[in-house]
């Protein structure tokens, strides 16, 4: 058995990989939203190009089961986490320098942009899949909700502060100063990439793993469909998908539809984004306290952590359609506050789950496919979820003229999605079986043996 799966990680070594997620973060804010608001405002491009630029990111994120795939041949997460970083922050130099040369030739800059961002989503794919890969093989069960709230918290982070300080050092603005801080960030990003991984896996790690009979050896296609095969995978992944398009479809949309139903004004709207961050960071913290020995197991499992952050989430959105139509009285604040505490509590609950699941059922070790398969249901349904979300608030102000009226329908809609994957949820495994996420429901050799 190799160290990466007889060795836990302690909270030191959880906070580093911590760190990687933020990097992540840190480029891909700069990528998905400062390069998109200067090809529409500062450069007067069409609105749909950013938006296909990002959509191709989330695209070419389906090669994650393959990255996957490949970090289980080696064995080790820690070359595909540096390699992915690389790529990562080469696309997005080369995203900031098409955006520059889009000023004096818009054709060639936007198939620069091109190359740019398929690069950032390639990157994403292979060092986000084997980081969560990593995470999931490293934590021990007590550990799995504060580890994902953890990690989510450190990505939040990074795009807080590289957005408030990037934001600094853009004006007054220029294209050559946003190349210039476009590529400091994306060089400090890779270098706190480095200082997450150093030495994490052991020096023994490569030896172990060339020697472990558990490596697989079939062809990623066979794998992928093994892994297809497996109910608790195929469950799992359709949760994924169906969860993070509700998701989706709502977060884009709250603070336009504060403006528009509510009268709020962009500076109120951008308050209100921040009640709904700091409502789905105490989600994640509550999830993660009722995951760790603190409690001890009273305060529920993963499983239903998870069901419920997604029944609470549909609640919400109900909660905004019917504010929609008394928005003189409706308490916004209030509710979506509640919204992004549901939202949080889902999340971590998932995540949490997913590590323990990434483990499998079979006896070739594939952690880094299923990880890379669920990855992929994200992106997707991340991409589909902005997507469906804004055509339904446009089409609804196109054929009846109400713009409240398309974003009561995006909300209900998402909600319903939400009771949908709930139910998922509830099907992914027994209660028996989901009983094992947490180390004080069972004896200690039984718990870890449920160890990837």
């Amino acid at each position: 058995m190799s160290s990466e799966r007889s060795e836990s990680l302690g909270w030191p070594g959880i906070l580093r990989l911590g760190l990687v997620q933020t990097a992540i973060g840190a480029v891909v804010v700069l990528s998905t939203t400062t390069l998109n608001r200067v090809m529409i405002v500062e450069m007067a491009l069409p609105a749909m190009l950013p938006g296909a630029l990002v959509g191709s990111h989330y695209v070419i994120q389906l090669l994650r089961p393959r990255l996957g795939y490949g970090s289980d041949i080696g064995g080790r997460r820690t070359p595909w986490i540096v390699g992915g970083m690389a790529v990562l922050a080469i696309g997005g130099v080369i995203a900031a320098l098409a955006t520059a040369w889009m000023a004096t030739n818009t054709a060639a800059g936007v198939a620069l942009a091109v190359v740019g961002f398929l690069l950032i989503g390639a990157g994403v794919s292979a060092a986000g899949t084997a980081l969560l890969t990593l995470l999931a093989t490293r934590v021990a069960p007590d550990r799995r909700g504060p580890a994902a709230m953890i990690v989510w918290v450190m990505m939040i982070a990074g795009f807080a502060v590289t957005a408030g300080t990037a934001g600094n050092f853009l004006d007054p603005f220029s294209v050559e100063r946003l190349v210039k801080v476009t590529s400091t960030v994306c060089a400090i990003a890779f270098a706190l990439a480095l200082v997450g991984v150093f030495r994490i896996e052991g020096r023994q790690g490569a030896q172990q793993s060339a020697a472990d009979p558990n490596t697989p050896t079939t062809s990623f296609f066979r794998a992928l469909g093994e892994i297809w095969q497996e109910p608790k995978a195929r469950r799992f992944t359709v949760f994924v998908f169906f969860s993070m398009l509700a998701y989706n479809a709502q977060d884009l949309i709250v603070e336009p539809f504060a403006g528009v139903v509510f009268g709020y004004t962009p500076g109120q709207s951008t308050q209100l984004g921040g009640f709904q961050n700091g409502g789905v960071l105490t989600g994640m913290l509550l999830t993660a306290l009722a995951g760790s020995r603190l409690a001890r197991g009273r305060l529920g499992t993963l499983r239903t952590w998870t069901i419920g952050g997604c029944i609470a989430s549909a609640l919400a959105l109900a909660a905004l359609v019917v504010g929609a139509t008394m928005s003189d009285v409706w308490p916004l604040r209030p509710s979506v506050f509640t919204l992004g505490m549901a939202n949080g509590a889902f999340a971590v609950a998932a995540i949490g789950s997913m590590m323990r699941l990434a483990s499998g059922e079979g006896q070739e070790r594939r952690e880094g496919v299923r990880v890379g398969l669920w990855g992929a249901a994200q992106a997707i349904a991340f991409g589909s979820g902005a997507f469906l979300g804004t055509v339904g608030v446009d089409a609804m102000r196109y054929l009846a003229g109400d713009e409240a009226a398309g974003y009561s329908l995006v909300f209900s809609v998402a909600a319903i999605t939400f009771l949908i994957s709930a139910w998922l949820a509830a099907r992914v495994e027994r209660p028996s079986e989901a009983m094992l996420d947490h180390p004080y429901t069972t004896t200690t050799t039984t718990a870890q043996s449920s160890l990837p």
